[in-house]
Formats: structure tokens, sequence, C-alpha cells
């Protein structure tokens, strides 16, 4: 199959904001609707717990009212100790417990046998649970607040039993703010409703947590259970519940049987991370294969046998949905978003700031229980030394004990609610990697028809793991100069993608996504190409530049690289300038 042949630039960071950063803009926001003064609050959206909830919570406030009095937050442990650094405790935003005068119950929530409770999940402090009723589906999650329970017993204690500690209201709202702003934006789960939960839980809640830690012991024997037993909840036991939209499987459940579904997943994460970029310069930080979940939007369409047709994207009929924002980072949107469709915020022109910050919980970082430990060990590492670390200079779990530690380029402590958008490519590097090993290792069902017993079932599954081989070489092959620049490992003279935005501009200019499904349904200035950002009188001044000066070489060979005076630039998606280093 043949390519249209595209120019590929450097992939620094740019000194200022080209006008191709400015018309791509356009391209990966949703404006957030502004309410209408009749319209029904977004809270209200479609709950299937709605006949749950009592009297007093139907003339509740938004979550935009319950954290508008935030100004630059940074969420930190009340019991921390107090850090010389930068990081100052946040303002106290309004008690989520005062809104409720009444509370409700495990019963009320999910009432025996007209309501069906499955837990799916574990997430960064929170219990996921799917909820199924004759009203339809929703999922919640669960976390606990600072309320007594019991304590564990001479067996959960042997077992190794590790309680997540429970949650302040401050670090709550942190979340439910980012999931206001974000509200709009396709691609991130729609946010319903809330309630205080208090009680001892019911007998189906305890068989679902049973369940759903038997299956992980089944697949990791040395799994800790983090989260108490449903047994432990006493009469005085209080969760936040926030239901949210049912957004399909997640993907560490999900059956890969098309390589069309590993480009539709890939390449949505990307464009909806590339929203909230823009619109909220949002990092997730905890993007792993249980926050992401898909769902079947559409019949999938087989691809045009076209040799000049190099689309990849949205022939399986696939949607991606990102959850969990308990790590994360925003800022909220300028105000002249609504009225510029090209605004975004400026780095010194933030407004509310919500970050977690993870130096309160270092355990992220030396943990190895799982794959995506080490993406947390590289979001640090980059925070602290400045720089993509690349192969083999990732700090170890045992570099990551003392909190605050200086960042070595600023000579300061590190902040987590500094923007660094290249955390989201870092989780985009682990997405593409566990996608080829999931494809890999996934079963299709039997298309057969049965006859021939267990030689042509044999057939069949060589037929389809040959399939997906030959698949995946291929897919290997057109994205391999992706990777190069999206590999967190590659040499340090290669350059690093310093944003998600990136991403999808180098997908835009492979010609992966085409113009038609970059438009807004929209008119006015939605209308514009959205390939416009390419446009060539814009290469020779961006600083998007690389090789020796031939705008139309593709940096296939590796070898054609630029002089030593700006060598820092490709391994560096971070910084403009950056401080030397005797090891280079």
């Amino acid at each position: 199959m043949t390519r249209p042949a595209t120019t590929v630039r450097k992939y620094g960071k740019p000194i200022r904001k080209t006008t191709a950063e400015q018309l791509f803009a356009e391209l990966p926001k949703s404006p957030v609707k502004k309410n209408e003064p009749d319209s029904l609050p977004r809270r209200k959206f479609e709950s299937v717990l709605s006949g749950a909830t009592p009297g007093g919570l139907e003339e509740e406030e938004s979550v935009k009212a319950i954290t508008q009095q935030l100004h630059s937050v940074t969420l930190i442990d009340d019991n921390d100790a107090t850090h010389n650094h930068e990081n100052t405790q946040p303002p106290t935003p309004s008690s989520l417990s005062s809104e409720f005068d009444h509370t409700i119950t495990w019963s009320t929530i999910c009432p025996h046998p007209t309501s069906k409770i499955t837990k799916i999940a574990e997430a960064s402090y929170a219990e996921v649970y799917r909820i199924t009723n004759p009203l339809g589906t929703s999922i919640i999650k669960a976390i606990r607040l600072p309320s007594p329970i019991k304590p564990q017993t001479k067996a959960q204690q042997r077992s190794g039993l590790v309680d997540e500690d429970p949650h302040s209201e401050t670090d709550l709202s942190g979340e439910l703010q980012i999931s206001e702003w974000l509200a709009d934006v396709p691609g991130f789960v729609v946010y319903k409703e809330r309630y205080v939960v208090q009680g001892k839980a019911t007998k189906p809640l305890l068989e679902t947590h049973q369940a759903f830690h038997r299956k992980l012991k089944r697949q990791d024997p040395d799994r800790l259970q983090f989260y108490p037993s449903p047994s432990r909840y006493l009469h005085d036991t209080k969760f936040l519940v926030v239901e949210l939209g049912d957004a399909g499987t997640a993907l560490e459940d999900f059956t890969l049987n098309d390589i069309s579904q590993v480009w539709d997943i890939f390449l949505h994460t990307a464009i909806t991370l590339a929203r909230a970029e823009e619109l909220i310069r949002f990092e997730h930080r905890d993007l792993h294969e249980g926050n992401l979940c898909i769902r079947q939007a559409r019949p999938a369409r087989p691809k045009p046998l076209d040799d000049d047709n190099s689309c990849q994207f949205g022939y399986s009929g696939l949607e991606i949905t990102i959850l969990d924002y308990g790590l994360s980072r925003a800022s909220s949107p300028s105000s002249d978003y609504y009225d510029d469709t090209f605004a975004s915020p400026d780095p010194g022109e933030e407004g509310t700031i919500v970050a977690y910050d993870l130096e309160k919980d270092l355990s992220l970082f030396t943990s190895t229980h799982a794959l995506q430990c080490a993406v947390y060990r590289q979001m640090r590492s980059y925070l602290l030394m400045g720089d993509r670390p690349g192969r083999g200079r990732a700090l170890p779990p045992e570099s990551h004990t003392t909190p605050y530690k200086l960042d070595i380029v600023s000579g300061k402590p590190i902040s987590w609610s500094e923007h660094h958008p290249y955390t989201n490519v870092l989780w985009l590097a682990y997405l593409y990697r566990f996608l080829l090993s999931h494809f890999s290792t996934c079963q299709s069902s039997p298309s057969h028809d049965g006859g021939g017993g267990k030689a042509a079932a044999a057939a069949a599954a060589r037929a389809d793991k040959t399939r997906r081989e030959n698949d995946l070489n291929v897919f290997k092959a057109v994205t391999k100069e992706l990777w190069t620049h999206l590999n967190p490992d590659a040499p340090r003279k290669i350059q690093s993608f310093p944003t998600a935005v990136d991403v999808v501009r180098y997908a835009v200019e492979a010609g992966w996504i085409t113009e038609e499904q970059l438009m807004d349904s929209g008119g006015s200035s939605a209308d514009r190409s959205r390939l416009s950002v390419f446009d060539t009188t814009d290469r020779h001044n961006s600083s998007y530049h690389c090789g020796n000066g031939d705008d139309g070489q593709r940096e296939g060979n590796q070898n054609s690289v630029a002089g030593d005076d700006d060598s820092h630039l490709r391994r560096s998606p971070r910084r403009r300038t950056m401080v030397r280093r005797a090891a280079d």
C-alpha cells in the first residue's frame, strides 16, 4: 500500500504558540455549554438511582456551585507534615456533608431483588460498581469518607490486607470539579448524581465484593486487597457515592477482534486528551486499562480496499470513555473561551487549578505490582529531571521515597499543580503497548458452526492467531515513526511528542484521521478545514522543524539529525532551554 508523503517536523516544544497551534486549538475542543436559565441541572441527567434520592436532595446545587470558592488548589493530606515548598494549603471548600440533611443506605442504592450490583473495578481511591435496575444502568464510584469500620480479623491481618485510607472532602471536591469542567467534552464519562451512603452493607454488596477479589486472585495470586470488605461496615460507616453513565466495558476486559479496534481506541483516546489539554490544561495521570471504557456505538464497517486511502480511524464503530480523575490535574477554562473559538489559557493566566498532590502517596512510585506503576515513576522522574529519562534512566522505586525533592532544572521542590502535558504522552505510550499486547493475546469467538469438533476449532484458532500476527506486523510498520517519537525509552537524541495535541497533529499529517472526521458539526469558523493547521508557511516559522532543513523529507532516517547546538530539543519535550549534563 502506498501512502501520500507527509512532512514531519521536529517534536520539541515551541517558544510561542504558533499559528498552527492556534488553529489546532479549535480542532479538539468541544465548548462547555452554558446552562440556560430554564435548563435542568446536569446532575439530574438520566439517574437510574433517582428513586433513591431523598426529598432534600432534589434542590441540591450543582458540583460547580460546591467548588466555586476554590482558587489555586493542590490537594494535600491534612495529616502531612509541613514541607518547605511553594505549594500552599488550599482553601477549604464548602462541606459536602453539610449539603446532605439526610443520608441513604446501601439497600436504598440497590434494593433487592429489583436491582443488581456488580463490582467491576478499583480506581485510585474508589471502588467501582455497575448498578442495573428497571430504569437502566449506571456506574457508581464509592469513596469511603472519614468514618469508623470494624478492625481487621486475624485472618485478614495474616492475608496482608491493606486498608485504603478514607478520603477527605477536599480530596473529593477536586475530582468533582474536573468532572464539571469536562461534562460536555466527548470521550469523558457523564456525571449524573452523588449521594452520601451510610450504614452496614447488604448481602449482594458483600457477595459481589468477594466474587471480584476471587477473580483477581485467580489472575494475580500476589495481588493485595486494598479496600475493606463490606462485612466490616458499621452503622456509622459513610461513603460518597458518585453516579456516572455506563460507558461500557473496561479495556482490560474487552476482547479485541480486529486491528481497526486498536486504531480507533488509540486515536480516539489521543483526540479526547487533546481536547481536554486545550480546554482546561488537563492531565489524567492515571490512564491505565481499567480507566478506559469501550462500547460498541455503531456497527463496524470494512476499510475500503484503496491503495490511496491512508485513513485508519472510524471503522470499528467503537467509542471510548475516560474515567477517574482522582489523580488528575486541570485548570478552569478561560472566561474568553465562550467568546473566542481559538482561546486557550496561557500558562500565566490560569484560573482555578485543581491538582491531586501525588507527593502525599509515594507508594504510587515505589510499588511494582502492575505495569502501570512504571508510568507513575516515569512521570515523577520527568518532573525531577526536567527531561524524558530515556532507556534505563527512569529513577528506580528506591529513588522515590522522599517527598518534594528538588527539580534539578529549577532547584525548587516539584509541584504537581504545574502543567506537564507530557504525562499524557506517557500514558498514550502505555496505551500503545497495552493494545499491542492485548490484541495479540485475545482470542476471537469461534465463527464456525461447531462441525468438525476439536480439530476444526484448533484450525480456526491457528488461523485467527496468524491473522492477528499479520495485522499486528502491518500496524507496527505503519506506526513505526509514531512510536519512535512516542516511546519514552527511545534514545535521548530522539525527540518526543510534548503533548497529546502533537500526537493528534502527527496522526492528521499521516492521513490516519481525515478532515471530515475532525470537522465540528457547527457552522461559522468551525467549517474551516482542520488540515489548514499544517499550512506550509507555518512550517518554516515553527519550531517543529527537523533534520537538516529539508521540510519535505520525512524523519525515517534517524541519522539525519540537527547539529549539536539544538541537540537538547531532540530529547526534551518539556523545555526549550535545558541544563546541560556532563553525562551528555
